[in-house]
């Protein structure tokens, strides 16, 4: 998240007209045309600084829109007023088709004033004036990325009263509050059904985190098929998954829902990214584990799955341990190095994640017999000891 560190330093604002008048600045502009400085009396003004050529920028725009329109349906007096980082004209003018508020005109001097006035020194940065003594959020950029509209009025108050909320949802929420918003309570399937949240009571669920650009998560995806399907044929269906996605636009999001057995958040639900937000997702696959209650199991789910698959359901604390002991017996009861019929060398009782047995082929995990000389690993059930007669 990119943003002006920034407090609210210019309390005496904003008679933002004489600002304006005393910079040379007649009027201002909107997609429509030339509009007089007395647009901004009685109004609560934003100043945003940004540049057609910087993709941050670009990025930003479609949140800020949201911001500005929805805030402007509330009755709230809100106007941004674009301030121009382009070198040239016709960006600049580019740039201000995706705006529906206002900017200063383009004059590289002028905006250079601006700039120089108000301290920027990073773009995008927003930065709202008339906000008299009270702490503006350091990092509004990040803040208005991550919760829209709902980051006005742009205090750090606001921010931290979001924040506890996320945490509430994180520790506290049920599953419906999640997942369920106004106007939207319903999941979707690979066939398009529409599945009703409230249909997921008492199941274990697993909302995952994935995009299909990433190779890692169509790894992941793999593993995770496997062992939803298993634990779906074995137990009535008592496991259920949620797509989370990440993917770049609605066509890649088709395609990681139609190679997917399980249901999915609609690409178009702003629920997609508060999740991302409320769980601190920072890098994908992720996969976080609820329980039948609703309540949280686990945030660290794609491990569970990686190392033990169906084994680890219901993917509680004391299974893992479960496992993790068993793990350890089977290990006790196994030779610590042995000479095989088949290799020229000692091999060693090691622990490896994953590895392709030289014998049999398949993948194993866990223990293997492995050489310490040269590439090769075997299943302890395909170890042939050699003869000691």
């Amino acid at each position: 998240m990119a943003g002006l560190d920034f407090e609210a330093k210019y309390s005496d604002s904003h008679d933002i007209q004489k600002t304006f008048a005393d910079e040379g600045v007649k009027f201002l502009l909107s997609r429509e045309g030339k509009v007089p400085l007395s647009e901004c009396k009685g109004k609560m003004i934003c100043l945003f600084f940004s540049a057609n050529w910087c993709r941050p920028c670009r990025g930003f725009i479609p949140h800020l829109v949201e911001l500005y329109d929805t805030q402007r349906k509330r009755g709230i007096n809100l106007e941004i007023i674009f301030v121009s980082f382009d070198r040239e004209e016709d960006g600049f003018k580019e740039h201000l088709k995706s705006m529906p508020w206002l900017a200063v005109p383009f004059d590289v001097n002028l905006h250079r004033r601006l700039i120089d006035r108000y301290q920027v020194d990073r773009i995008p940065s927003f930065i709202p004036l008339c906000l008299d003594d009270m702490a503006v959020e350091e990092d509004l950029i990040g803040c208005i990325e991550d919760y829209g509209a709902d980051a006005f009025p742009f205090t750090k108050k606001r921010h931290d009263e979001l924040k506890a909320l996320d945490k509430r949802k994180r520790e506290e929420a049920n599953l419906e509050e999640l997942l369920a918003q106004e106007g939207c309570n319903f999941l979707i399937s690979g066939d398009d059904k529409k599945v009703l949240v409230s249909e997921l009571a008492g199941k274990t669920i697993g909302l995952y985190f994935s995009a299909n650009w990433s190779p890692p998560c169509r790894s992941f995806t793999v593993q995770l098929t496997d062992a939803y399907n298993i634990l779906n044929a074995a137990k009535d269906h008592c496991f259920e998954i949620v797509l989370i996605s990440t993917d770049r636009d609605l066509k890649e999001f088709n395609i990681s829902r139609n190679s997917m057995p399980w249901l999915a958040i609609p690409y178009e639900d702003r629920i997609r990214h508060d999740l991302c937000r409320i769980f601190n997702i920072k890098g994908i696959p992720a996969l976080v584990l609820i329980g039948p209650d609703g309540k949280v199991i686990s945030e660290n789910g794609k491990f569970m799955i990686s190392s033990y698959g169906a084994e680890a359901f219901p993917f509680t604390e004391s299974r893992i341990r479960d496992l993790e002991a068993a793990l350890r017996k089977q290990g006790e009861a196994l030779s610590k190095q042995v000479e095989d019929v088949k290799h020229e060398h000692v091999l060693k009782l090691d622990m490896a994640k994953a590895y392709v047995c030289d014998s049999c082929k398949n993948q194993g995990k866990f223990w293997a017999f492995s050489c310490d000389v040269c590439d090769y690993d075997l299943h302890p059930s395909c170890v042939e000891k050699v003869s000691k007669d």
